[in-house]
């Protein structure tokens, strides 16, 4: 196929023009715009009840991730008429996010090379409401997902003794994130912000060798960083089964907490490291281990 042609397939009813279909977008292992398409459309059962009605900010990667890539929280001006958007404030002026709610979207959006899916963690409809508490471990080298898994099981610890369930996933880079579900009309930054602030102090003290929870990136080298600033109304995160943009489509990948502590007893960081087929593969065979982070509803207790 040569690289100009352009398909017409329908989606869901709805008539789309996919174009470049062989384009490598990952020169190292030659995974074109088609795979990219094709792995989008195979985990969109999965994927797609955690981005419905989340504001999505783009990541587009038009010439594939070894090239230039840019952000786009404004919906692009060329979208079909289908494509669903949100009118959201945003310090000052209001964007239009595109909302990622079915299948031809999706494919869309894989279309326009928009690798990687970064949500909010609120709804489009309550923008100061989060749907969860998100932590996201980010290991200073040396230090690698092992030193993250640690640090993500002492996180569980705490949330298991405040009755609390918690869920991890890979950020399909180098590090994890843990998820604690609210899905609650009573959840506010003002509440998870300061909350998750204080859990990633409290490991810090408990454990000043291995956790840090500034951003100084002098504090950093050898330490975990837990990064409990994203909770905010004005930040996105990876979402799970997102491609990344790195050498192979690696996935941010939900795991179990036993995989997670299979990973410490390991030592390797490569034994957390999954890609789009292997993504599939778990899926088909465990389904959607992140299922009730969309669905479990849960309250914070009081700091």
């Amino acid at each position: 196929m040569a690289r100009s042609a352009t398909v017409e397939v329908k989606v869901g009813g709805k008539n789309l023009r996919l174009s470049n279909l062989d384009k490598v977008l990952y020169p190292e292992v030659g995974f074109t715009k088609g795979q990219v398409i094709d792995y989008y459309t195979r985990i969109a059962p999965a994927l797609l009840p955690h981005l419905k009605n989340h504001p999505l900010t783009l990541k587009r990667y038009p010439n594939g991730v070894d090239e230039k890539y840019f952000y786009e929280k404004q919906s692009p001006s060329h979208r079909p008429d289908w494509v669903k958007t949100v009118p959201v404030p945003a310090r000052g002026r209001t964007i239009d996010f595109t909302l990622a709610n079915d299948l031809p979207t999706l494919v869309w959006l894989a279309n326009l090379a928009d690798l990687e899916l970064h949500t909010s963690l609120s709804l489009a409809k309550n923008i100061q409401r989060p749907t969860t508490l998100a932590f996201d471990l980010d290991p200073g080298p040396p230090a690698t997902i092992v030193e993250c898994s640690q640090v993500a099981l002492w996180l569980r610890d705490i949330f298991k003794e405040l009755k609390l369930e918690s869920f991890p996933k890979t950020s399909g880079s180098k590090g994890m994130q843990l998820y604690v579900p609210l899905n609650t009309p009573k959840a506010s930054y003002d509440q998870t912000k300061p909350f998750a602030k204080a859990l990633a102090e409290l490991l810090e003290k408990q454990h000043p060798k291995h956790v840090v929870s500034s951003m100084k990136k002098e504090l950093r080298p050898k330490k975990v960083l837990i990064d409990w600033s994203q909770n905010d109304e004005h930040k996105t995160t990876i979402n799970a089964y997102s491609l990344r943009a790195k050498s192979r489509p690696t996935v941010s990948t939900p795991v179990t907490w036993k995989e997670v502590e299979k990973i410490l007893d390991s030592g390797d960081p490569d034994s957390a490291v999954f890609d789009s087929d292997d993504v599939l593969a778990r899926v088909d065979k465990q389904g959607d281990l992140f299922e009730l982070v969309a669905t479990l509803k849960q309250t914070l207790p009081k700091l």
